[in-house]
């Protein structure tokens, strides 16, 4: 990370219905942005070529899929994801996913973040799964497990960033969504975190969705937060 850009930064979140709406806003946005995120939905409506396309024009590609099943199975699917090119790929964060997918993406360039715990879960939703710590204690034991798997970094809420970082140190990636600049709409996010406010905490990378594919301008909104970026990581 330490050679990536204020623009290699910032992850534009293509949370789209098909790969030709994605494909748009990718043209609009040109050279402001260096680095996309495809989630589920866009996968299922042809997300899959999409991220081929975007790595073969310099592109860099994070596939969130929140990868779990048996290891063979996770293995197998992460190579195929590390034969795309994609820079970032997420598996949940449990010992054996973490392990099979760091086996699965070796000899490749592809990193894996784990996903600790859902942001859409408290402390009582893990209770009803059967789980006996509750949210923090379970983060905070993921995000070590994810270093001792030897998996790349973890994705997790903006607002967590700077305990994370003093828990693991410099060793892992923290990639963060929910970012709002200073000024837009809140939309669902309850807790809101400034792309400078992120980078200070320790963030390596942020996830920005709405707050650039939905601006007027879109690629004016992305050039502000580099910008933000950058002098957020200025000595």
């Amino acid at each position: 990370m330490a050679s990536d850009t204020a623009r290699d930064r910032l992850i534009v979140a293509l949370d789209v219905p098909d790969a030709g709406q994605a494909r748009a806003l990718v043209e609009r946005l040109g050279d402001s942005v260096s680095f996309y995120k495809l989630g589920m939905e866009i996968v299922y409506g042809g997300g899959l070529d999409l991220a081929s396309r975007l790595v073969g024009e310099g592109k860099r590609v994070f596939l969130d899929l929140k990868l779990h099943d048996i290891p063979t199975t996770v293995e197998r699917a992460t190579a195929q994801i590390a034969r795309i090119g994609a820079t970032f790929l997420t598996v949940h964060a449990y010992p054996q996913t973490l392990a099979a997918a760091v086996s699965g993406k070796a000899g490749s360039s592809l990193k894996i973040l784990g996903v600790t715990v859902m942001t859409s879960y408290d402390n009582a939703d893990l209770a009803a799964a059967g789980y006996r710590s509750g949210v923090r204690e379970t983060v905070e034991r993921r995000a070590l497990q994810t270093r001792d798997a030897g998996a790349d970094g973890i994705i997790l809420s903006a607002a967590e960033v700077a305990e994370l970082r003093a828990l693991v140190g410099a060793d892992l990636l923290l990639v963060t969504p929910g970012i709002r600049p200073a000024g837009s709409d809140a939309n669902d996010q309850k807790r809101i975190v400034t792309p400078g406010e992120a980078i200070r905490a320790g963030a390596d990378y942020l996830v920005v969705g709405r707050p650039v594919t939905a601006a007027g301008d879109p690629r004016r909104a992305a050039e502000a937060i580099v910008e933000e970026i950058a002098a957020a990581s200025a000595p």
